[in-house]
């Protein structure tokens, strides 16, 4: 296997330290990102002269060009990148504040954009790369109390979508990782969680916010097995654009998909009143 440069977003901990971990097992080196100078030295120190950490806030887009370009110059030509920084932020769709949501789509969105966006160039010049974001399997499947964690995860599905349809003529692969619930601390310390203020929601939240708390540290998911994974298809002659990791993703993925399908079914005939007679198909 070729020993390629990697950057990986928020590798201070959960999956993104399991990404990076497993790429650097692998032989590869890897410039991670972290949010401090003590997650930096921590980083370092697991391979000298393979893990290169770099503090950055992903939401400061000049700041993610200047790590990306100093990576290119100081590291070498990136072979992966992968947008992994994100964080949950769980509460029911009323009780979540507007500055909550934003900040959401900030960093789970426009962080990776951004990352993607600013490694895009090299690679597109250089005819070769590999290009991924975390989004979950939230971006493919939704659950009460999350709306505005899918939101952020369907949106940067759409993103990577369209994103892989328009790179591939330049030899540059994308892949959406749609992890389920891995054995990291998202849904305990690393997660934000809304404010309660409205009882109506007692009896079907309560529930569901209490079961995620009590499951953390007890999650399906090993993260060192989602590490191996994503270095194998990095070295794949045709990776995936989705790549859902765990079978429960896998399990409410597919039923999530169905549910569509059958709404399109049961509806097609409405669906196709709404043509003109004569016009143009796309």
């Amino acid at each position: 296997m070729r020993k390629q440069k990697w950057l990986i977003t928020g590798v201070s901990s959960g999956l993104g330290r399991a990404f990076a971990l497993a790429a650097l097992d692998a032989g590869h080196t890897v410039v991670g990102t972290v949010r401090s100078v003590d997650d930096l030295r921590a980083y370092e120190a697991l391979e000298p002269g393979h893990a290169h950490g770099r503090v950055l806030d992903v939401t400061d887009a000049d700041a993610v060009s200047r790590v990306i370009a100093e990576a290119e110059r100081e590291v070498g030509p990136l072979d992966v990148v992968v947008a992994n920084a994100g964080y949950g932020l769980e509460g029911t769709f009323e009780e979540t504040p507007q500055a909550e949501v934003r900040r959401q789509f900030e960093v789970n969105v426009f962080g990776a954009m951004a990352t993607l966006q600013a490694a895009l160039p090299y690679m597109r010049r250089r005819r070769h790369g590999h290009l991924m974001a975390v989004t979950s399997m939230g971006g493919l499947m939704a659950v009460p109390g999350m709306s505005a964690y899918c939101g952020s995860k369907f949106a940067l599905e759409g993103v990577l979508e369209a994103l892989g349809k328009e790179v591939a003529q330049f030899g540059i692969h994308v892949t959406a990782i749609e992890p389920g619930s891995f054995r990291t601390d998202w849904a305990g310390r690393s997660m934000t969680r809304a404010a309660r203020s409205v009882d109506d929601y007692d009896e079907l939240f309560g529930p569901i916010r209490q079961a995620r708390q009590k499951a953390s540290g007890n999650q399906l998911g090993d993260p060192a097995k989602a590490g191996e994974a994503v270095v194998r298809i990095a070295s794949a002659e045709k990776p995936p654009a989705h790549l859902v990791l765990g079978s429960d993703a896998l399990r409410l993925v597919a039923a999530a998909r169905a549910s569509v399908d059958e709404d399109i079914r049961a509806w097609e005939e409405l669906s196709r009143t709404t043509d003109f007679a004569e016009g143009a198909q796309l």
